[in-house]
């Protein structure tokens, strides 16, 4: 058994990516031009134009220095949030800068640390919170407030 393990680590080959997780690389558009991998023009869904300006929106790929941070009025979403509300790019989104994250299934203490090094750092303006009546959402509030008051 242990001669086959070695054998197949031998057969095992590494490949690297010198540039790292694509959807990590910083984007910014602007309103209504984000672009999908399919369509080279706006991003339209039943007619309506994407709110989005910028990438990655995944709390845990966002770098707390990022430029679209800045001054930001900040819209913070559970995942579930924007596909449960139909309006969520009409209603929540404009001129938000928006970071979607599950307190669930990610790491909550990774989000407080995330946040708080955010709001030391970005000067942001204002801080939606978006969350379902769902008991896995209901830690999203409280991490922000807690990362806040651990930013002051």
């Amino acid at each position: 058994m242990e001669e086959h393990l070695k054998l197949k680590d031998k057969e095992v080959k590494q490949e690297t990516i010198a540039c790292g997780c694509p959807s990590q690389q910083i984007q910014m558009f602007a309103q209504g031009k984000a672009k999908t991998s399919h369509q080279a023009g706006d991003l339209r869904v039943g007619g309506t134009v994407s709110a989005l300006t910028h990438w990655p929106v995944q709390i845990r790929l966002v770098p707390p220095k990022a430029p679209f941070l800045q001054g930001a009025d900040l819209l913070i979403a559970a995942d579930c949030a924007s596909v449960a509300y139909p309006d969520f790019h009409a209603r929540l989104l404009p001129g938000k800068t928006v970071l979607i994250g599950c307190p669930k299934f990610d790491n909550v203490e990774e989000y407080v640390q995330k946040f708080t090094e955010i709001f030391k750092q970005a000067s942001i303006r204002s801080i939606t919170v978006v969350d379902m009546e769902v008991p896995c959402c209901s830690k999203l509030p409280a991490l922000v407030q807690h990362a806040l008051e651990l930013s002051r």
